[in-house]
C-alpha cells in the first residue's frame, strides 16, 4: 500500500432515516427529510469533520408501502445547490437516473452545480431498478429496460455527458470588453453524438468547471454495475457484509479498470457502512436496540418487498423458512436481492428474521470509537475500501462519528486534519480530465477519447 494513500469519507443524508422507523425516535426531527435547516446542519457537521462529500440518494417511484423518507424528500440537485452556499470544501454528490433522464439536461444541471459550488459537484449514476418508475414517465411496466440494457444505456449516457462537458475549452471565454470579443469561436465544439440510445447535437450552454468534469460515482454491484464502474466511474458506492467480500469486489473493479486502460487509482471504492458510535460498546449496542425496537414486522415486510419489485411478503408465514422467490428481484436491485436470498438460504433464516435484518442490519461498525476506527483501518489497509460512505444507524450518528471517531483516525495518520484542495476531485486525489479537444501547433482540431 502506498504511503501517500489516505482514507476518504462521505456521508449519506437520509432525513428521517433510511429504514422504516427511525422517524419515531424521540431524537429524530419528524420533518427532517424536507427541512433545509436539518440538511444545512448535517452538511456543516460533515465539513467540520473534513469529510470529502455529502451524498443525497434518490428514487423515482413510491407507493403507500415506501419508507417514510422516500415518501417526502428533496430532489438532489436542488438541495445540493442550497448546501453549496453554506459549505466551502465539502463535495456535493447527488443521485440521478440514466434510465429516465436526458443527457443534455443532466449534464447542464451538474455543470451548473459544479460552478455554483466552485468545483465540488459529483453525480451518482443509477439505472432505476424499480419497474414502477416507468409509469411516471409515460411508459408501461413492460417498457422498463431490462437489467443489462439499463447499464448499456448508462454507459452511453455518461459518454454523452462527458462530451457535453467538453463543449468549451477552458480558455474559450475571453470576455474582452475593449475588442468586443466574448468568446473564441474556435474553442467551441459541437458534440454531434448519434448512438444506440441518444442523439445529442450540443454544444452545452455552460463552460467546463474548475475540476473539469463533475466526479462520476456509480452505484451497483452486479456484473453490469462492475463493468460500468471499471470502464467509466471515478468512484463506486457499494455495500458488503464482510471484509472478504469487500476485498474481492475491490480487486475485481480495479482489475476491470486496468483492462480498460485505466490506472487502479482512477476509480475509488466506497462501501456504505451503517455506523452507531457510543462512548462504550455497550452504549452503542443500547442505541442500536432502541432503534431496532421501533420497527414493526409489517413495516419490515414492506421494506423488504421494495427490493423485490414491491412484492407482497405478508402472504407468507412469518416463522417458516424464507420463501423460494425464483427469479423475482433479478430485474430490480439485483445484487441486493441475490444477497438476501443467498443469506437466508445459507443461514436458514425465517421470513421474519430476514425482514428484520434487512430493515435494521446489525452492522459490524457498531461500538466505541476505538472499535469502529479499528474496523475502518482494517478494511482500508486490507484494501477492501478506498473510503467509506457513512450511513447513520441512529439519530446523531454523524455527530458522534465526527466527534469521536474522526479524531482517532486523524491521530493514527489515516485521515486528514485539513482539506488538501478546494474541489471534490482535488480532495479525492483524482486527476482533472483533459478536454477531449486540443489544438496542435498547426491549429488543427484533434479529438481525444471516444465520440
Amino acid at each position: 500500500m502506498s504511503r501517500s494513500r489516505k482514507l476518504r469519507l462521505g456521508t449519506v443524508v437520509h432525513g428521517v432515516g433510511g429504514g422504516t422507523a427511525q422517524w419515531r425516535h424521540p431524537k429524530t426531527r419528524a420533518d427532517a427529510s424536507i427541512s433545509i435547516d436539518f440538511y444545512k446542519e448535517q452538511a456543516r457537521k460533515a465539513e467540520e469533520g473534513k469529510f470529502d462529500f455529502i451524498f443525497i440518494a434518490d428514487g423515482l417511484y413510491i407507493n403507500e408501502k415506501s419508507v417514510p423518507h422516500f415518501l417526502n424528500r428533496f430532489e438532489p440537485i436542488t438541495i445540493l445547490s442550497a448546501l453549496g452556499s453554506v459549505t466551502s470544501r465539502l463535495g456535493l454528490v447527488g443521485t440521478v437516473s440514466t434510465s429516465y433522464s436526458e443527457p443534455f439536461t443532466i449534464a447542464r444541471q451538474f455543470a451548473s452545480l459544479d460552478h455554483i459550488s466552485r468545483g465540488r459537484a459529483g453525480w451518482n449514476v443509477v439505472t432505476s431498478p424499480l419497474e414502477g418508475t416507468a409509469l411516471n414517465y409515460g411508459k408501461t411496466v413492460e417498457q422498463h429496460p431490462q437489467h443489462e440494457e439499463r447499464y448499456k444505456i448508462a454507459e452511453e449516457f455518461i459518454q454523452v455527458a462527458r462530451g457535453l462537458w467538453d463543449s468549451w475549452e477552458d480558455d474559450a471565454f475571453v470576455r474582452n470588453k475593449e475588442s468586443g470579443v466574448f468568446f473564441e469561436p474556435g474553442k467551441l465544439h459541437t458534440l454531434n453524438h448519434t448512438g444506440t440510445y441518444f442523439s445529442v447535437k450540443g454544444p452545452l450552454n455552460i463552460a467546463r468547471s474548475r475540476q473539469g468534469h463533475p466526479v462520476v460515482f456509480q452505484a451497483g454491484s452486479s456484473e453490469g454495475g462492475r463493468e460500468l464502474a471499471g470502464k467509466a466511474a471515478d468512484a463506486v458506492y457499494t455495500a458488503h457484509e464482510t471484509l472478504e467480500e469487500a476485498q474481492s469486489f475491490y480487486r475485481d473493479v480495479k482489475q476491470r479498470a486496468v483492462r480498460y486502460g485505466r490506472s487502479p487509482e482512477d476509480v475509488l471504492i466506497f462501501p456504505g457502512i451503517t455506523v452507531i458510535v457510543g462512548e462504550t460498546d455497550e452504549e452503542a449496542e443500547r442505541i442500536y436496540e432502541e432503534v431496532a425496537a421501533l420497527v414493526s414486522i409489517e413495516s419490515a415486510l414492506n421494506y423488504l418487498g421494495r427490493y423485490f419489485e414491491h412484492h407482497d411478503f405478508s402472504q407468507y408465514p412469518l416463522d417458516e423458512p424464507f420463501p423460494d422467490l425464483g427469479e423475482l428481484g433479478h430485474n430490480s436491485f439485483q445484487s441486493t436481492t441475490e444477497l438476501i436470498k443467498r443469506t437466508a438460504r445459507e443461514e436458514k433464516l425465517t421470513l421474519r428474521q430476514a425482514a428484520l435484518r434487512a430493515v435494521t442490519p446489525r452492522s459490524p461498525f457498531i461500538g466505541s470509537a476505538e472499535k469502529v476506527a479499528d474496523l475502518i483501518q482494517e478494511w482500508f489497509e486490507g484494501e477492501g475500501a478506498d473510503g467509506f460512505v457513512i450511513r447513520q444507524g441512529a439519530p446523531d450518528a454523524l455527530h458522534h462519528f465526527v466527534d469521536l471517531v474522526v479524531p482517532v483516525l486523524q491521530k493514527r495518520g489515516l485521515f486528514r486534519t485539513e482539506y488538501e484542495r478546494d474541489t471534490l476531485r482535488g480532495n479525492l486525489g483524482l486527476n482533472v480530465p483533459v478536454s477531449r479537444y486540443t489544438i496542435d501547433n498547426s491549429n488543427n482540431l484533434q479529438l481525444q477519447g471516444e465520440g
